[in-house]
């Protein structure tokens, strides 16, 4: 993200580049996809996987977050949701099926909702799935799988959409990689309503960070975190992605997971609405380490999400 002609926020000459790290420890792995056992999801007759730019561009951003799909068992429920607290507007991908739904911030596609039921007993919780753009799937699952990852959905092309696949980092985190046939978004300030940062939340920040910088191809730099916590910025191009971040210390029984942040107006009256449209906040509105307000909430069927406000005058580069 950034304006351009602006210079980045994290600057590579003034902070201190971390090495990649050539080992990686063993972590137990996640055994089943968030979608459902790592199976592909099933595509009724008709079924159009949407292009995730429109028009299609020519630009491509290997290790920009581009996309996010949300996985719930109440596709009504999280259209009201999230139209009630973003604005989006949706549209089914395939007639007469309700299974996938595309979410709009104006014109422009931001998400897909994807209906998945979930079994009483089942650990398992509705997640929005993290994206993250590649250039070449097939290259990327050889170095994953080679880095201790696990395949939990293998490459798929899809007509308009491209190629992905979906995979558990080796702490468990899941997430996906996607070659886009469209393009990849521009690298510019998002509009209130889109994707504007993304968080990995894991126990050893440093052993996932280097896992993505081979898998992905990302820079890693360490900044200063809140109140000493530590807090690696992935970038590529010279633009901030994506931060790694341990869990606090009280959170032992936590699973490594992706958290993406939604751009909003005012992140206390967001938080205020998801609450009066039955969602939870589970983290309160704070300042960040940039000055912006963030705040962690969750849907009415337990999927979870950021919001952030954004600073006047910082360049669109910066983040969390």
């Amino acid at each position: 993200m950034k304006n351009r002609g602006k210079p980045p926020l994290i600057l590579p000459s003034k902070r201190r580049r971390r090495q990649r790290l050539a080992r990686y420890s063993p972590h137990a792995l996640i055994a089943m996809l968030l979608v459902g056992g790592g199976a592909p999801i099933a595509q009724p007759l008709g079924f159009q996987w949407p292009a995730i730019v429109q028009p299609a561009s020519t630009e491509h951003h290997a290790g920009k977050i581009v996309w996010a799909d949300l996985i719930t068992p109440d596709l009504d429920g999280a259209r009201r949701f999230y139209g009630e607290l973003f604005g989006w507007t949706f549209h089914d991908a395939a007639a007469n099926e309700a299974d996938y739904t595309v979410a709009y911030v104006g014109r422009q596609p931001v998400a897909g909702l994807v209906h998945r039921a979930m079994p009483a007993g089942e650990k398992r919780q509705p997640a929005w799935l993290t994206f993250i753009a590649v250039r070449d799937v097939d290259a990327t699952r050889r170095l994953a799988l080679a880095h201790g990852a696990k395949i939990l959905a293998e490459p798929r092309n899809y007509p308009n959409r491209g190629t992905q696949a979906v995979f558990a980092d080796p702490q468990g985190a899941v997430f996906a990689v996607l070659a886009s046939s469209a393009g990849d978004p521009p690298d510019v300030l998002p509009a209130p309503g889109k994707w504007i940062w993304s968080s990995l939340i894991t126990r050893d920040a440093d052993t996932d960070a280097a896992f993505y910088q081979t898998v992905i191809g990302y820079d890693v730099f360490e900044t200063p975190g809140a109140q000493g916590a530590q807090h690696l910025v992935l970038s590529s191009d010279d633009f901030a992605r994506a931060s790694a971040n341990p869990f606090p210390a009280n959170a032992e029984h936590h699973r490594a997971h992706w958290l993406d942040f939604i751009r909003v107006a005012n992140v206390a009256d967001t938080a205020a609405k998801a609450g009066a449209l039955g969602g939870r906040v589970l983290v309160e509105p704070r300042t960040d380490r940039h000055g912006g307000r963030i705040a962690v909430l969750e849907d009415p069927a337990g999927a979870r999400f950021g919001v952030m406000e954004w600073v006047n005058g910082a360049t669109a580069q910066g983040a969390k």
